[in-house]
């Protein structure tokens, strides 16, 4: 029997909104929502958005994405997806990017992504890439620990001053930066609809030096429909 797709939504308040460890906005109330529709053959389409409190216009990111999920085995999934990611806020429209993902994960407690990444915003659009490894595990009283780690390539070109003779960007100060690691290590907890993350977030001090990364730590509350 044909079955209709399901339809599902959260509403979020985060303290900061953070892309791979570098700061989006300033550290600050950010509400966000999202809405997807997930159909029974594993393709699932969404769309997401989100706002500063205390400053609703511009909109602070919009994302809409397209993705497939295979069962490759009974504890293995794999995940193909294509996302337009846009931040209209002007400070932050560097990091506007198209991006295909492939990841793999194992009972929803390990997940290995692999990104390619092409900026939509400024003249030059090279392809840049990342990796990264998310793990969580369960624990008593509707907790779980989260821990991820990444290496990426730095996706804002407004950053750059110029090249160096072996074409590297170099940031204001002269240092030679073409990618940089990031990583968080926090709890969650879940009850029914209810979801709230506490997480300590790690970059790159070169990245933190210049004030590009995100607050040490970041906190969500979210609740799905």
């Amino acid at each position: 029997m044909a079955q209709s797709g399901a339809v599902n939504g959260t509403v979020a308040l985060s303290s900061q909104l953070v892309d791979r460890g570098l700061a989006i906005t300033p550290a600050t109330a950010i509400l966000q929502g999202t809405a997807s529709w997930t159909l029974p053959s594993g393709w699932a389409f969404g769309v997401a958005a989100g706002t500063q409190v205390r400053q609703a216009t511009p909109l602070a990111e919009v994302l809409a994405q397209a993705s497939r999920t295979w069962r490759v085995a009974p504890d293995w999934q794999f995940v193909a997806a294509l996302a337009y990611e846009d931040y209209p806020g002007p400070a932050s429209s560097a990091f506007n990017h198209m991006e295909a993902s492939a990841s793999w994960i194992y009972r929803d407690v390990l997940t290995l992504g692999v990104a390619a990444m092409t900026p939509t915003s400024g003249a030059a659009h090279p392809l840049l890439g990342a990796v990264d490894l998310d793990f969580r595990w369960p624990l008593p009283l509707h907790l779980s620990l989260a821990a991820g780690a990444g290496y990426a390539r730095n996706q804002m070109p407004d950053y750059y001053t110029d090249t160096d003779e072996y074409g590297s960007h170099r940031y204001r100060d002269g240092t030679r930066v073409d990618s940089y690691g990031y990583g968080h290590l926090g709890l969650v907890w879940r009850q029914g609809p209810w979801r709230v993350e506490v997480d300590r977030v790690f970059v790159d001090a070169t990245l933190r030096q210049d004030g590009l990364a995100a607050s040490p730590w970041v906190a969500t509350a979210a609740w799905s429909f």
